[in-house]
């Protein structure tokens, strides 16, 4: 096995390989648009930003685009996706 998980772990989380998410670099800083690749040996995910540059970022900085109870998109952090998703799995 090479340097990333396998892709049902990071359908898991209730993301998809390829699927647009942001995130920032550190505590105050920007964010920054990229594509998720997979999930790194350590756990963090991997991400690949508008550069191309690869990238290991923490669960607690990424946000997924998701659908408002309204229906507009909004922002939402990785790690309440996973949790829902986790969720979800139990039924």
């Amino acid at each position: 096995m090479g340097a990333r998980a396998d892709l049902r772990d990071v359908r898991e989380l209730g993301i998809e390989r390829g699927q647009r998410v942001r995130f920032r670099r550190g505590g105050g800083r920007p964010w920054h648009s990229g594509r998720v690749s997979g999930i790194e040996r350590d756990g963090s995910i991997g991400v690949i930003d508008a550069k191309g540059s690869s990238r290991a970022v923490p669960i607690q900085r990424i946000e997924v685009r998701t659908t408002g109870a309204r229906g507009a998109p909004r922002w939402e952090s990785l790690v309440a996706v996973a949790a829902r998703t986790e969720q979800l799995n139990l039924f």
